[in-house]
């Protein structure tokens, strides 16, 4: 079947979207195989359990076809619409029933190929090796804390919720992390700074008037 003289496989985000939405079964196909390892991904990332990963990503493209009418492309594209599903999603379901978390390095691997961002992109491929070596080097909770908000790109309040800590824990976690990062990266690269190096950019989080508030004490792990 083509649309548009095109195979399907070449058909815009949003076509495949109102295709599965309206039940196409061909369409509902291709929807689902273009963005099912980025939404397994984004899931994982949040959840840090396999099993519970697969139920949020099926959960998702559910949600996805149920308000695939309500889509907007005046407000986000296809890709991060169904990356906010599913975050959400995944926030729930770690707020109901908490799991340990993956090693945050093993987490960089498996999510590094279903990354948009140029720069979260450049964080998890170009570092290789030393990143992930510098990432077992941190604390636990500041590893998986640098992993969600500098690669999956989730916020501070995001981390807060998926780690189940307090916001101000979430933002020192990060912020420590990043410097740690810098530091380890650039003494392993001989250099000042290696964040210009591997792509480190401090989370942006979405209330800007809250980045300098005070921190809720200093975290260890």
């Amino acid at each position: 079947m083509r649309r548009l003289g095109l195979p399907v496989d070449q058909l815009p985000d949003e076509m495949l979207l109102a295709g599965f939405g309206n039940g196409d079964e061909e369409l509902s196909l291709a929807f689902v195989r273009r963005f099912q390892h980025r939404v397994f991904g984004v899931a994982l990332a949040v959840v840090g359990d396999q099993h519970q990963a697969e139920d949020v990503a099926q959960q998702s493209f559910e949600r996805a076809w149920r308000h695939a009418g309500t889509y907007d492309t005046r407000r986000a594209p296809v890709s991060a619409w169904l990356t906010t599903i599913t975050r959400n999603l995944a926030i729930d379901t770690v707020r109901l029933r908490r799991t340990l978390p993956i090693d945050p390095a093993e987490l960089l691997v498996r999510v590094a190929g279903e990354i948009d961002a140029p720069e979260r992109r450049a964080m998890a491929d170009e570092a290789g090796n030393e990143m992930r070596a510098a990432l077992r080097s941190l604390p636990a909770g500041q590893a998986r804390a640098v992993v969600l908000a500098g690669i999956i790109g989730l916020s501070a309040s995001q981390v807060a919720d998926a780690e189940g800590i307090p916001l101000g824990t979430a933002k020192t976690r990060i912020r420590t992390a990043m410097q740690r990062l810098r530091a380890i990266l650039a003494e392993a690269a001989d250099l000042p700074d290696a964040s210009a190096q591997v792509g480190v950019a401090d989370p942006a989080d979405p209330d800007p008037s809250t980045v300098g508030d005070a921190e809720d004490g200093a975290d260890h792990g």
